[in-house]
């Protein structure tokens, strides 16, 4: 019996001929079967390791490399698990204390690490672009880790993975970002994704981080989040990302606190099934309070959890090809 479940299992999970993409560097150039193709292998996998309670040696023998040029706690860790589980060796990397303080160019280091044999490089980056330099560059595949204010889209992807674990469907639902619209790649990546699988998208904030040109992507825009939260089956709390700003957005963070902060009175005029999301860092008691963060509409660390599905089905998806079906470690 254990081994007919393992030859169903494998069977399940075999490579897919209509997936060619040798990189994943955006949402917004992938199909709706495309973006479900990686949710479904991701919830296959999840259940696969148990939530990360069993290892598959899916990917013995390949190599990642984790390239960041930015700060991150939760998808750094999260794409080293993932590739750990999978049975992949990593590379750690950071600019602090490499060549890069030196002077060695971008595409040098990333050649450099590709020559020690690297199958995929997963690179943030400042620079709007980067992943895509990268790839024109490299021989292996490159997984876009957020490149500036551009594009996230593992981070996207493990956002609706959570929406459709919780309703089953995209469709017809209406989801809300809020915060700092114009410098998010989380909020980028979630409209590409959250558009092409059927969900009606709202950004809201204030009117100097959320343009009215969002409505050219087919999105809703909103400055007041008090008219818009009765209509919410999700919403998508965005730090607002000083660090990015040339100037301050709003007069004082207690302001935007007051007007755009999900707490627990906003939350009572909410639906009740309303999911509370936030990519995080969150900054407890500007975008969300302490009470709503850990309350029981929050799917925050749910969001953690489904990163390293998500960055598992990529990685697969990428480096996993060579193999016809999935050999299944026990």
């Amino acid at each position: 019996m254990a081994m007919a479940t393992e030859v169903g299992l494998q069977q399940s999970i075999a490579i897919p001929e209509t997936w060619g993409h040798r990189h994943l560097l955006g949402l917004e150039h992938l199909t709706a079967d495309e973006i479900t193709l990686i949710l479904d292998y991701a919830d296959r996998l999840q259940a696969a390791t148990e939530y990360g309670r069993r290892k598959l040696d899916l990917l013995k023998g390949k190599t990642v490399a984790n390239l960041f040029f930015e700060n991150s706690t939760r998808t750094r860790n999260s794409f080293s698990l993932a590739a750990k589980r999978l049975g992949a060796d990593t590379v750690e990397f950071s600019s602090s204390g490499s060549s890069v303080s030196k002077g060695e160019t971008l595409i040098d280091t990333a050649k450099t690490i590709e020559a020690m044999m690297v199958d995929a490089v997963v690179v943030r980056h400042s620079s709007p672009g980067t992943p895509h330099l990268l790839a024109r560059s490299l021989d292996c595949s490159v997984i876009n880790a957020g490149d500036g204010p551009h594009e996230h889209p593992t981070q996207g992807l493990l956002d609706i993975l959570t929406i459709r674990q919780n309703r089953g469907s995209l469709r017809g639902l209406t989801v809300a970002l809020v915060g700092d619209i114009a410098h998010s790649r989380t909020a980028r990546s979630n409209i590409w994704g959250l558009l092409k699988l059927g969900a009606h998208v709202i950004v809201c904030g204030p009117a100097t981080l959320v343009s009215k040109n969002w409505e050219k992507l087919g999105v809703e825009v909103a400055y007041d989040l008090d008219k818009i939260l009765p209509r919410c089956d999700a919403l998508n709390l965005l730090r607002i990302q000083f660090e990015r700003q040339a100037i301050r957005p709003f007069p004082s963070v207690h302001e935007y606190t007051l007007l755009y902060a999900m707490n627990q009175e906003r939350l009572r005029r909410s639906k009740p099934e309303i999911m509370i999301m936030a990519p995080g860092p969150i900054n407890r008691g500007v975008e969300l309070t302490p009470e709503v963060a850990d309350g029981p509409q929050s799917v925050i660390l749910d969001q953690v959890t489904n990163g390293i599905a998500i960055r598992m089905a990529t990685l697969w998806l990428l480096l996993g090809r060579s193999h016809p079906i999935l050999p299944f470690l026990c």
